[in-house]
């Protein structure tokens, strides 16, 4: 134990270390301030490090499908897109999901395909929608028509015979994930309404994390399945290649379904707290 607790500090510095080296080379971009370029570097520091301590520390929370992590740390990009824009959001996001890659599975082709431009995508859209007026009917009706195309492309496509081709399981226990994946999806559709009702607040914060999770999560889904037609992945995550056609819509089912709770149900109670110790990051809609 004290040497996984050695090893994680180690790995906390070699991280916070890389981040800022690695942010530094942004500062001669222009728009960029230095201290956005800081609150990068924190953002991907603590978003690498503390996945990297869910998936090797606690490694019975982070179980994995075709390669893909159970990730609630989505948390904490989540919040500083909230807090600081898109910028920042995305851009850490996109820096820590690289690092964490190097050290859990050590692909930087796929991390670039894959991790980093899906993660730059939702969290920048976060960051970027969340900060915007949103018409909620327009929102409700069109969440409500995503959900209902979700939840019938799964059932056109997830058929016992890709059930078990593709998780080597029984039938009972392969549909038994499909319900709950889709349970999944429509309590994070209620959830936002829910929230969009009660806390006229973070409606738009809602939209933009359904919004942001979709297109991360399609990304990934169809990013992992186009490398494996070329290269197999990584040993360390599974070593498949040549992953069917349906593993896309798989893959994207999962990351959806396992992070979306934790940004529509966290997040707010996070930047609330962070926006009532620092008033100064309170938006102007709020002052």
């Amino acid at each position: 134990m004290r040497k996984s607790l050695n090893k994680y500090k180690e790995s906390i510095h070699n991280l916070y270390f890389l981040s800022c080296t690695l942010a530094r080379l942004l500062i001669g971009m222009r728009g960029l301030r230095a201290f956005d370029i800081t609150l990068m570097a924190m953002n991907a520091a603590l978003y690498a490090a503390i996945g990297y301590l869910t998936y090797f520390v606690f490694p019975i929370v982070a179980p994995t499908v075709g390669g893909v992590r159970f990730w609630p740390v989505v948390v904490i990009p989540a919040t500083f897109a909230v807090l600081f824009g898109p910028v920042v959001g995305g851009g850490g996001a996109a820096l820590g999901i690289f690092l964490s890659d190097m050290l859990i599975h050590g692909d930087p082709l796929l991390s670039l395909t894959a991790g980093v431009t899906s993660n730059f995508v939702c969290f920048g859209l976060i960051g970027y929608l969340s900060k915007k007026r949103i018409d909620w009917k327009k929102t409700f009706l069109s969440l409500g028509v995503g959900t209902a195309i979700l939840i019938t492309l799964t059932y056109l496509i997830v058929t016992p015979d890709t059930l078990i081709n593709y998780f080597g399981t029984t039938v009972e226990q392969g549909l038994w994930n499909t319900y709950v994946v889709l349970a999944i999806f429509l309590a994070s559709y209620a959830v936002v309404i829910a929230m969009g009702i009660i806390r006229a607040k973070w409606r738009s914060f809602g939209a933009a994390s359904v919004v942001g999770s979709v297109a991360g999560s399609a990304i990934i889904g169809v990013g992992v399945w186009g490398y494996t037609q070329f290269l197999a992945l990584p040993g360390a995550i599974g070593g498949a290649q040549n992953l069917p056609y349906y593993a896309g819509l798989i893959l994207f089912a999962w990351t959806f379904a396992t992070e979306i709770p934790f940004m529509v149900i966290v997040v707010p109670p996070i930047v609330e707290a962070c926006r009532k110790a620092f008033p100064q990051l309170k938006t102007k809609q709020e002052e």
